[in-house]
């Protein structure tokens, strides 16, 4: 099988990156959609069907098309959803978007690429000695491309300490992936529950409990404590951010920051009017300053930077004044399952007390994988043929500014590209779907680009 594009992923930048190269490619090319998800383009974020799983950001920016902006909410209306591009639509919603809309290019056989979808994991991928690359898939086939974007995303982060099961064998009631299928409904109502993490991915697992009748005692625990903000509703204009001149300092950079927030401009607001310059800001960074910024500020910047709907903040906020959740500050020692239940041992954080949780089940939400290569074989096997280089912090694979994968000595495959939260190590902010469509739109045109180039070339021969 043999294919002008290869497309490897199935959640989100797959789709996004899908739907603009059928808008871009000639009828005459050919795309091969590699995953093993039934649910193409979905992924695990839109889903859910969960009416209290919201985006985290409003309606009225999350079009797949850049040049499209209202695309999303008019979809909204058709369906009888909102028409308001200010609403927190549910990412079930957003989801069935997205299958929408491309089913609505695959369905326009004017001008369209063909495209095969191909029910599989592939194992590896290396260059075929004839400018394109060579994919095995896990069920022994094999499958060429000339050019290849991988839409992979990334993991989830392992427990933060080794477990002790009662029988020694695989711990029962410790959770590692909280997206794993089939533990929620073990749950009892009444169950103690201790979440590892107190980010976006602790919020949806907490209200999913709750909307699944759970009523029992929920623990939170992570290092600092610290839980997103919530957007407010409208949401402020973006502010003129002023960033120092001449330095990329962190600290500096800081205080000017907190400086524009001091003389009176709301900080959702700084951080808003932050974002356009973030790409930049990121790249202009020395080593050291990111990696001072990843080991200090990360955390601040995630609860300021990553908002969560107003209703979800609600629903979370009534949850913590009612008692039923506690939220603890400290490092994590131990976690033992034994007859009773699990036991947590950690340390109370800028304290040397040690505590003590006893519950029902462990759910580990501390995170993404940031390099996205554990949960991947064909990332695994690339990365040790030397197909694809780490970012050195852990953030993805190293990439160029047009987003193709780096080689050892600093050049560039062409047509092996990334997309999504794989290249955050070169452009950071990368994760939400308004940048990811400006990528995906970016990435498209290219390969597009070399395709023609190709067949002119051959018709010039010809």
């Amino acid at each position: 099988m043999s294919y002008d594009v290869a497309l490897v992923g199935s959640g989100f930048s797959a789709i996004c990156t899908a739907a603009h190269l059928l808008s871009s490619l000639p009828a005459e090319a050919s795309i091969a959609i590699v995953g093993d998800e039934s649910d193409f383009g979905r992924g695990t974020a839109y889903r859910t069907e969960l009416p209290y799983h919201r985006l985290n950001v409003p309606a009225g920016r999350m079009s797949v098309f850049p040049d499209r902006p209202n695309d999303f909410v008019d979809w909204l209306g058709e369906n009888g959803i909102t028409t308001d591009p200010l609403a927190f639509a549910s990412r079930g919603d957003y989801g069935l978007y997205l299958r929408d809309r491309l089913a609505n290019l695959l369905r326009s056989r004017e001008q369209r690429a063909r495209v095969d979808f191909i029910r599989a994991k592939a194992s590896s991928c290396r260059p075929d000695g004839a400018g394109g690359f060579s994919f095995v898939l896990e069920n022994d086939e094999q499958l060429n491309a000339k050019n290849v974007i991988l839409c992979l995303g990334v993991g989830s982060a392992s427990l933060p300490v080794q477990t002790v099961a009662k029988d020694e064998g695989e711990p029962r009631r410790i959770i590692s992936h909280c997206w794993q299928p089939g533990w929620l409904s073990k749950v009892k109502a009444s169950d103690r529950i201790c979440i590892l993490g107190s980010g976006l991915t602790m919020i949806d697992q907490v209200l999913t409990l709750r909307g699944k009748g759970h009523w029992g005692p929920i623990h939170v625990l992570s290092r600092r404590g610290l839980v997103p903000h919530p957007h407010v509703s409208p949401p402020l204009p973006p502010a003129e951010v002023s960033l120092p001149h001449g330095t990329t300092e962190i600290s500096l950079i800081l205080q000017s920051l907190r400086r524009q927030v001091r003389e009176g401009a709301p900080w959702r607001a700084v951080m808003d009017g932050l974002r356009p310059k973030t790409q930049a800001l990121w790249q202009s960074l020395t080593a050291a300053q990111r990696s001072r910024f990843l080991r200090h500020a990360l955390p601040w910047w995630n609860i300021h930077r990553h908002r969560i709907a107003p209703e979800v903040s609600g629903a979370f906020a009534k949850l913590l004044l009612e008692g039923v959740l506690e939220i603890h500050a400290g490092y994590l020692r131990s976690i033992d399952e034994e007859a009773e239940g699990v036991t947590l041992r950690y340390r109370r954080r800028h304290t040397q007390i040690l505590k003590e949780l006893q519950v029902d089940w462990v759910i580990n939400c501390t995170g993404m994988e940031r390099a996205g290569i554990g949960h991947s074989r064909l990332l695994e096997t690339m990365r040790d043929d030397e197909v694809l280089l780490l970012d050195p912090f852990g953030l993805g694979v190293e990439v160029d500014d047009q987003s193709r994968l780096l080689q050892r000595d600093g050049e560039s495959w062409p047509g092996l590209f990334a997309a999504g939260a794989l290249t955050a190590g070169r452009f950071w902010e990368i994760t939400a779907v308004p940048d990811i469509r400006v990528q995906a739109q970016k990435i498209a045109q290219a390969v597009t680009d070399r395709i023609g180039s190709t067949t002119d070339r051959v018709s010039a021969q010809g």
